[in-house]
């Protein structure tokens, strides 16, 4: 019997590579790789849908590599039907049932190995379009704000790329789900607007005023500052975030886009309001982990999905697995509203 095969797009690039062989057209390739033998409590899925996340883009810059024992493959979730059933599954799936999964690695393929307690039934009347923008972001989303800051209702809340996937399900999360008040920042009217519809007390453009936003925030709070600050930015924010925190706040550093340094820290800062600086990542967390992020959204967020209160928001969806260098093209201009989906729908089954 010939070894099953599937396609998935992997890079070529090293942390040693120059700029132009970074460049997405450059290193992201399509190839071919055996289908490993399912073990455990594993599920084999034909991929219909995968999206784009900025880790994926720093994987492609040789600057965030999968952990150990992942696959080269690169893509954080997927969404698809199940082909096969691992031996130590608990759940009753059947081959054809829509799902959804976080994943270390492999999303960007048309099979793709997900663990059972990382996996969530699509609902029915749902795209799998819809499906793949929910994973990561949702998850991240979730975890930043009840399991990482522990936000609660009545908290004032700022959310940096608010207009982002993660952004975009944060402020729907804090708002809908945990009851509290949403101040988001972006870099457009369009992505302010955004925020606001999915239901932001208030929305800034950090570029106006060379992005002096604290005083604005202070105005919005009545001078009581944010009690949780979501800061994907880092480095070049770090003095406006300081002027914002409330007494006790949280600040929960998930990313660095606007760099890693921070010429100006002062410690006083910190112990003058008690607050706590906190840094998170997901894809290096044990599966047990995931595992209890996924059931914390099944049970309150999905029936939220069901009664149409929350919404994964979509920017924009490329085809092909070809597709996907300019797919990392479009998310690096920043010019998406939500996420970026790769639709694999119209290709052929590799089975």
């Amino acid at each position: 019997m010939q070894p099953r095969k599937l396609h998935g797009v992997i890079t070529t690039a090293t942390p040693e590579s120059s700029e132009e062989e970074r460049k997405p057209e450059k290193c992201l390739i399509v190839t071919e790789r055996e289908v490993p033998d399912l073990s455990g409590a594993q599920l084999l899925v034909k991929v219909k849908a995968t999206a784009i996340n900025r880790a994926d883009i720093m994987q492609r810059h040789g600057r965030y590599p999968p952990p150990p024992g992942e696959t080269e493959i690169l893509g954080l979730e997927c969404a698809g039907e199940v082909v096969e059933v691992g031996p130590g599954c608990k759940r009753d799936w059947k081959r054809g049932d829509r799902v959804m999964a976080l994943v270390g690695g492999g999303g960007y393929a048309d099979l793709c190995i997900v663990e059972e307690a990382c996996t969530i039934p699509i609902p029915e009347n749902w795209t799998f379009e819809q499906a793949a923008a929910v994973p990561e972001a949702w998850l991240t989303a979730s975890q930043l704000l009840m399991f990482v800051a522990q936000a609660k209702a009545g908290d004032w809340v700022l959310i940096h790329a608010g207009a982002s996937g993660v952004g975009l399900a944060a402020v729907q999360i804090a708002t809908k789900v945990i009851g509290a008040k949403a101040i988001c920042t972006a870099g457009s009217q369009e992505k302010l607007d955004a925020c606001i519809a999915r239901g932001a007390a208030e929305a800034l453009n950090y570029k106006d005023a060379e992005g002096a936003f604290s005083e604005r925030v202070l105005q919005i709070t009545e001078g009581h500052g944010v009690d949780v600050i979501l800061d994907c930015i880092g480095g070049s924010m770090y003095e406006q975030n300081a002027k914002c925190l409330a007494v006790d706040a949280r600040w929960v550093i998930y990313g660095t886009l606007g760099g890693t340094k921070v010429p100006t820290f002062d410690l006083r800062v910190l112990m003058g309001k008690r607050a706590s600086m906190l840094a998170s990542t997901l894809r290096n967390r044990d599966l047990s982990y995931k595992a209890s992020l996924v059931k914390n959204l099944e049970q309150h967020i999905m029936p939220r999905f069901i009664s149409r209160e929350c919404e994964p928001v979509i920017g924009k969806v490329f085809y092909s697995l070809e597709s996907i260098p300019e797919a990392h093209r479009f998310v690096e201009s920043n010019a998406n509203i939500g996420k970026v989906v790769v639709s694999l729908t119209d290709e052929s089954s590799s089975l």
